[in-house]
Order: C-alpha cells, then structure tokens, then sequence
C-alpha cells in the first residue's frame, strides 16, 4: 500500500489481512458478511444478510446500474445485488485476503460471470475516473478511515449526477461525552469515530442532498452481543484456529461496544445520500 494511504487505513489492512481476522469473521459470520446485522432472533449470517436486504430496498437498480462498494469485505453484498437486480458492481477493498475469497466465492457461483469485479485499493484514493457510477454502497467500513472526508469527497466525484450514497458505520452519538469511547478507539487504534451530524454537514458541503436516515443504534448493541455470544459458545472449537490471546482481546473489545453502544454513546443506522443535479463535478 503506497504512502499516500493513511496510517489508519494501513493498520487496518494488516489487522484484516490475519490469519486469526480471516478465520475468525469467516467462522463467526458464515463467510459472506462481516457486516452488523438487524436482527429478528435468529442467526448472525440472516441478520447480516436482512441488512444488505434493508439497503437494496431503498435503491432502484437494473441491469445497467453500475455500483462500487467501498470496503467490500467478503462481497456478500455485491452477489446479493447481481443475483437480484443483474447490475454490475465493483468491490473495493483493502484486504487482499478477504478480496482472495471474494473472487473464490464469485469463481463457484458461476451465475456471476463479468458483473463483479473485485479491486485491490482503499476508499481514500478510489481507482476510478469520475462520474463512473450510479451508486456507491458501505457497510460499516467507513470508520477506518484517518480521513473521513476524503472518503467523501472520492466518492462525490466517482459518483454520476443524481447518483446516491448510501451506507451505514458504527459512529460516535452527536452528544457523546469526551472520553467515553477511548477504549472503543484504543482497540481499533482510531483517533476518532464519524457521527450522524459529520456525515451530514460534511456531505451537504460537498454538493450531496440527504435522502434519508434510518436510526437503528439498538441493532449495534443486538450484533456485538450476538457476536459475544457465539464466540463464547464456540469458544474451545475457536482456540483450534486463533490463539488465547486474540479470543480474549476480542471478547474485550466486543464488551466495550455493547456497554457504549447501550449507552447511546454509539449511534449506528443506514445514510442516504443524493448526488445535487447542478454538480460542477
């Protein structure tokens, strides 16, 4: 990864490019998310699934829809839209581990043919000329960043006019205290967290229109105690593939989301944004 990218987003292509990251999100979520789930009692897989479900209701997309998803994980999401709208998408992604399963996953499931493409690359430098595509897709990926608004701006300009953003990331509450979310950020080895206010303002000043937000915080706290849950019940099976130590600092980690997010020092929902008309860009 070349100097230009942030040390942010350097760090968290190492730590997703782990033996221990792979197996363990692959293990815990089914391989095809690792995204937060909404979640109607059952498993995490379904949950995970019912969010991509909830954010390709909101757009209208056919066969000639091109979509770049940014930070694209597994590519659950890109397979999802083409086995149910036909449109193309591109998967950028940091990890070239998780893109390696991507393309393994896209190779058995022949129906995909041309209409994925997955790029080794990250959301601050988007390989793309501009105004390539109708839409741009994220599922909690935007919080790596160590320039948020740059990933904004990037996407503004791959964006055609009237094209839409949407996405969700676990974000700090717009009235968070100072402080709180420390250990939150200590783990992920962030300096901050996006809010609901930055997105908007920040969007808004870019030349995007807000479409809508849908607020669903409580699905945090239901995904990272799941999550807890499963790992803890398959705790010994796990200690087979990852060490003591990374179990344990994962189940901190996860006890520090749950505790701020219950109390709504964490937001997190689905943010749609609308490319203005009269862009210059």
């Amino acid at each position: 990864m070349t100097s230009e990218y942030s040390t942010t987003v350097e760090t968290a292509r190492t730590y997703y490019n782990s033996d221990e990251a792979d197996i363990f999100y692959a293990t815990i979520w089914g391989g095809e998310d690792i995204h937060i789930g909404i979640y109607e009692n059952e498993s995490i897989f379904d949950a995970s699934h019912r969010t991509v479900q909830k954010i390709a209701s909101m757009l209208t997309l056919n066969e000639n829809s091109r979509v770049l998803d940014i930070g694209a994980g597994y590519g659950g999401s890109a397979r999802y839209l083409v086995k149910t709208t036909a449109c193309h998408v591109d998967c950028l992604n940091l990890s070239e581990v998780q893109n390696q399963r991507n393309r393994q996953l896209n190779q058995e499931q022949v129906f995909f043919g041309n209409k994925i493409l997955v790029i080794d690359g990250n959301f601050e430098a988007i390989p793309s000329e501009d105004q390539q595509y109708d839409i741009v897709w994220s599922q909690d990926a935007i919080l790596h960043s160590g320039n948020r608004r740059k990933v904004l701006e990037e996407v503004y300009r791959v964006l055609k006019p009237k094209g839409e953003f949407i996405f969700t990331d676990p974000m700090q509450s717009d009235d968070c205290p100072e402080g709180v979310l420390q250990p939150v950020l200590d783990r992920l080895h962030l300096e901050s967290m996006g809010s609901i206010g930055f997105y908007t303002k920040t969007a808004e000043e870019l030349g995007f229109e807000k479409v809508q937000f849908i607020e669903m915080t409580e699905q945090l706290v239901n995904h990272y105690s799941h999550v807890l849950q499963e790992l803890e019940a398959r705790y010994d099976e796990l200690l087979t593939v990852c060490s003591q130590e990374y179990l344990d600092r994962m189940k901190v980690g996860l006890n520090h989301w749950i505790e701020t997010g219950a109390k709504r020092n964490l937001s997190w929902g689905i943010l749609h944004f609308r490319k203005t008309v009269n862009s210059d860009n």
